[in-house]
């Protein structure tokens, strides 16, 4: 089985964070495949082997699911539960070590955008302060810098919507951004990376800066503009 998003499993001693968790993400992700798995079978504090099986096998649609934990004794359940997984199924099953909640919702609005395993564990990682997915991207995903006949498009915006560039409209930012092929900077960083973005504190008057380099970069920098100049709705 191939093709079908990334899915993600939350996996914390309280099903309240699990579940709490879940909601956040799908604020920013709402068709991302999400799965908590929160607590022990009756509802305690705990991590439950059941759940964990059961939350990988909803989200598994056969391009990966990424596990991520809240403490050291939901790793060793989830990978309790990895090693009752079929061989295939288990080969395309990551447990990140990454901040459950910064690094589940980079992974859930990289998974969100169509983004491969490897690059939704990166989105993950990154909460980690890891470099994965701060740099400019090509097609591949690989960082990389584009040659000089690169077509490039550039454009200065100001931010007008009252609460700046918070999680919601970041997440929005970051998906229409991965609409496009082109390496898209925004300030310094990979407008295509959700911590990046948010990492920036950018508030109302502050302004934009974006620069675009690839096939489809006057598109990009076009549609981003249209989207920063509309407010996100909130202006």
């Amino acid at each position: 089985m191939s093709g079908g998003p990334v899915g993600l499993v939350f996996v914390s001693h309280s099903a309240l964070i699990a579940e709490g968790l879940v909601d956040v993400a799908r604020q920013m992700a709402p068709d991302a495949a999400l799965a908590a798995a929160g607590g022990t079978d009756d509802g305690g504090i705990g991590t439950s082997f059941a759940l964990v099986s059961a939350g990988i096998t909803a989200v598994d649609a056969g391009a990966g699911v990424v596990v991520l934990c809240d403490l050291g004794s939901a790793i060793l359940t989830a990978e309790t539960a990895l090693d009752f997984l079929d061989d295939a199924v288990r080969a395309r099953v990551r447990i990140v070590d990454a901040p459950l909640v910064e690094g589940g919702v980079a992974a859930a609005v990289a998974a969100q955008t169509g983004r491969s395993l490897d690059e939704v564990v990166a989105a993950a990682r990154s909460a980690a302060g890891r470099p994965d997915m701060d740099a400019p991207r090509t097609e591949t995903g690989s960082a990389t810098a584009g040659p000089t006949d690169t077509p490039h498009a550039a454009a200065t915006v100001t931010l007008r919507n009252k609460d700046g560039l918070h999680a919601r409209p970041a997440a929005e930012f970051v998906r229409s951004a991965s609409r496009f092929a082109a390496n898209v900077v925004v300030n310094g960083k990979d407008a295509k990376s959700l911590l990046g973005i948010m990492s920036l504190g950018l508030v109302k008057g502050a302004e934009v800066h974006l620069q675009a380099d690839g096939v489809d970069a006057e598109d990009a920098v076009q549609a981003l503009t249209s989207l920063i100049e509309s407010g996100f709705g909130e202006a």
